[in-house]
């Protein structure tokens, strides 16, 4: 599965198909969550939007499915994704994105900056665990097990990918701290907010 695939066969075809759920489950799972994209944590997604957003990875899906295993990581780590927006979707959706965002943020406050972040390296560390653990398995790819082994890799992937995102929301909740007022932030316990599309962080 290292050599490409050539267009039009039927590997093709059913890689293209894997790569359309995967990133057609996420894309939904973000509809359902935060259909004005208001609590989208990528930088990057929010500002291509629905508009140019879709027509993107509609492009990625036709280039990806010529390689199987980036293609298999990469549906992997969609799939996890779209799994964990669809864990908090509901609440998204019936509180409103506004809304839920001040409740999520106010959570966040009253949480000590120690507990919160050792509560994500905890989720992040575990699940890249059972990635390299998958990974292990095929004997670090050494064994012809190739789809077990970018299963693996996707497990990672997304792992740091929630690490990423929440940590980047951390950073940027400080600057915008300390754009409002330094002697406040200097004076009150350090307050996060989690980013990865808050789905917890979605």
């Amino acid at each position: 599965m290292d050599d490409l695939v050539p267009f039009g066969s039927r590997m093709y075809a059913q890689i293209l198909v894997l790569l359309f759920v995967a990133r057609g489950m996420d894309f939904l799972s973000t509809w359902v969550a935060t259909p004005n994209l208001v609590l989208e944590g990528n930088p990057l997604a929010k500002k291509l939007g629905w508009k140019w957003g879709i027509p993107l990875n509609v492009a990625l899906c036709f280039g990806f499915a010529f390689w199987p295993l980036p293609a298999i990581v990469i549906s992997t780590t969609s799939v996890l994704v779209a799994a964990r927006n669809f864990q908090s979707a509901w609440l998204m959706r019936s509180l409103g994105e506004q809304l839920y965002r001040t409740w999520h943020v106010e959570r966040v406050q009253e949480t000590s900056i120690s507990l919160y972040l050792f509560c994500l390296f905890g989720q992040t560390v575990l699940t890249a665990a059972v990635g390299a653990g998958v990974i292990l398995a095929t004997n670090w790819g050494h064994r012809d097990e190739p789809v077990a082994l970018a299963i693996g890799l996707g497990i990672i992937a997304y792992a740091l990918a929630v690490a990423f995102y929440t940590l980047l929301g951390i950073v940027r909740l400080r600057r915008a701290d300390k754009k409002e007022d330094p002697r406040k932030f200097l004076s009150q316990p350090f307050t996060p907010i989690t980013a990865a599309r808050d789905v917890d962080g979605n």
